[in-house]
């Protein structure tokens, strides 16, 4: 079955695809962000290991079937070590609540762009280190 590529002018992004949202997963990542893979969930292939091309530009996928990727990479720890976790707005939220983060004062900034995610990923840096 061949993928159905994304279309960044044509079709809605559930979460805005870009370098920076990637490298600050990245950092998250590094930070100690705890992530267990589980389906619904879009990851980043940082290292190229999975061998079939993405739908979604810049090596991101989604997690429909986690067995899927456990049978390319080896294990279920081997998917959580080579795959960056791109959380969504709602996984963040979740984030933020876990952590008891005050997530009214980050809203009343929101613009309704993509840098809201980006807002989000950096606070929930700011938090893993401190």
């Amino acid at each position: 079955m061949q993928a159905t590529p994304f279309e960044l002018s044509e079709d809605l992004e559930p979460i805005p695809f870009t370098r920076e949202l990637c490298k600050l997963a990245f950092e998250m990542k590094e930070a100690g962000l705890p992530w267990k893979p589980h389906v619904g969930c879009f990851v980043w292939d940082r290292e190229n290991r999975i061998p079939a091309p993405s739908p979604f530009p810049l090596d991101i996928y989604f997690m429909l079937n986690v067995n899927h990727f456990t049978r390319i990479l080896g294990s279920l720890e081997e998917v959580g070590r080579t795959m960056v976790w791109l959380p969504t707005y709602t996984q963040c939220m979740h984030l933020l609540d876990k952590r008891s983060i005050n997530r009214e004062k980050l809203l009343k900034s929101f613009t309704g762009a993509h840098g809201d995610l980006v807002m989000l990923y950096k606070e929930i840096l700011k938090e893993l280190r401190k």
